[in-house]
């Protein structure tokens, strides 16, 4: 019984285990999120407040990946910061607040986020 008992403990931990590990792992790759959300001029439209719903979802969702990924380059407390201002941005946008929508056109600067956080 105590066998049994400790091999439901372990089975349920390492469950749990995995379960978590799996949360903070980004659904998409950094260049994929400049890929659709730049590159594609999704944040451009959102910012303008000329997005649909469904497209500030799909902001939001891409940029919740951000803050998961690792630069490439850089100091990781400062893209962590910039990423999650670009997120807590697009959720205003989703909320219809234009005035955090605004803030995206400040926030996506690629010359600058480039220069401290991606490898040429």
């Amino acid at each position: 019984m105590r066998k049994w008992l400790a091999m439901v403990v372990v089975v349920a931990f390492a469950g749990l285990t995995l379960a978590g590990a799996g949360e903070d792992k980004p659904k998409y790759t950094i260049s994929e999120v400049m890929k659709e959300a730049h590159k594609s001029g999704l944040y451009k439209k959102v910012a303008e407040g000329k997005a649909d719903q469904d497209e500030k979802e799909k902001l939001v969702d891409l940029y919740t990946s951000l803050p998961k990924n690792e630069p490439p380059k850089g100091d990781k407390k400062e893209w962590k910061k910039q990423t999650e201002a670009m997120l807590k941005a697009a959720k205003g946008a989703l909320k219809d607040d234009k005035t955090e929508a605004k803030k995206l056109l400040k926030l996506v600067n690629c010359k600058t986020c480039h220069g401290k956080f991606r490898e040429d």
